[in-house]
């Protein structure tokens, strides 16, 4: 029988600990009644809590189940979002990332666009509009984790669970401040990628299965936090958007590259430890 919901900072240590152990949980949403989604960010709110208080620098954040075509393998039936921390960004070199795998438990591989923020975001639906509050635009790597046995749980789980966010890693930007913006706005719609393990084709996808449009991901991520009365979107902010294909699972020793084809940035490498 499930235990009535715990304190909030009781399963953010619980999860915490989790974390730093590389350990798996029972599902919060099975052993505690009426977890739902608003008390899953309530959870995340005291993990960052916990976190500023350990030193750590909120850098941005990450909007996960933006891909529609996955919600069903996942279980999930809309976006979440979590804040990212200097401690788990990382800006590749030479287009090539390196990233030690023995701190992540389940870890898997999504190829985003990540966004650097110049402005607020405003929510709406028009994407020039939303690409003018963007400094530059870049490929990367997020590796996310499941603390959950099999990669199984619900939406109100992968929230408290750090928005499954594991690292980010960040290819070279590609300023966009000042650019034509129906040109990016076209752009980001409409590009293909393609994911590659070695020299093995793994998945292709692209731009128009994160809501149409990474920009119309970052447009959601502003609504959201708006409607949660949450701090807006501000200069500076680093934004990944959200995976362009499914998730795959990674291990020690393998090469992973995503190659945008017409959006214009060059192909980022990752290389796992």
């Amino acid at each position: 029988m499930a235990a009535r919901f715990a304190n909030v900072n009781t399963l953010a240590r619980c999860l915490v600990q989790s974390y730093e152990r590389r350990t798996l949980l029972p599902l919060l949403s099975e052993s505690h009644n009426d977890f739902g989604v608003s008390a899953a960010y309530r959870v995340l709110d005291a993990i960052s809590a916990l976190r500023r208080a350990a030193g750590w620098h909120a850098v941005g954040s990450k909007i996960g189940f933006t891909n529609r075509s996955i919600w069903k393998r996942y279980a999930v039936s809309h976006p979440i979002w979590a804040p990212m921390w200097s401690n788990t960004v990382h800006f590749a070199n030479q287009d090539c990332g390196i990233l030690k795998l023995a701190t992540l438990v389940q870890p898997r591989i999504e190829p985003e666009v990540v966004f650097k923020l110049s402005g607020p975001v405003p929510a709406t639906q028009d994407a020039e509009e939303v690409i003018r509050s963007v400094e530059w635009l870049a490929p990367g790597f997020e590796i996310v984790q499941c603390h959950f046995a099999g990669w199984r749980f619900t939406a109100p789980d992968c929230i408290a669970d750090f928005g499954l966010h594991g690292a980010l890693v960040v290819g070279t930007p590609v300023p966009v401040a000042g650019a034509d913006s129906g040109r990016w706005a076209t752009a980001l719609s409409d590009f293909g990628a393609t994911l590659i393990r070695g020299s093995a084709e793994i998945d292709h996808g692209g731009g128009a299965l994160v809501l149409g449009s990474p920009l119309l991901a970052l447009a959601h991520l502003a609504r959201e936090l708006a409607v949660s009365g949450q701090a807006p979107l501000a200069a500076g902010e680093i934004i990944t958007t959200g995976t362009l294909t499914d998730a795959w699972p990674v291990m020690v020793g393998e090469s992973w590259r995503a190659d945008y084809s017409t959006l214009g940035t060059r192909p980022l490498s990752i290389q796992f430890t």
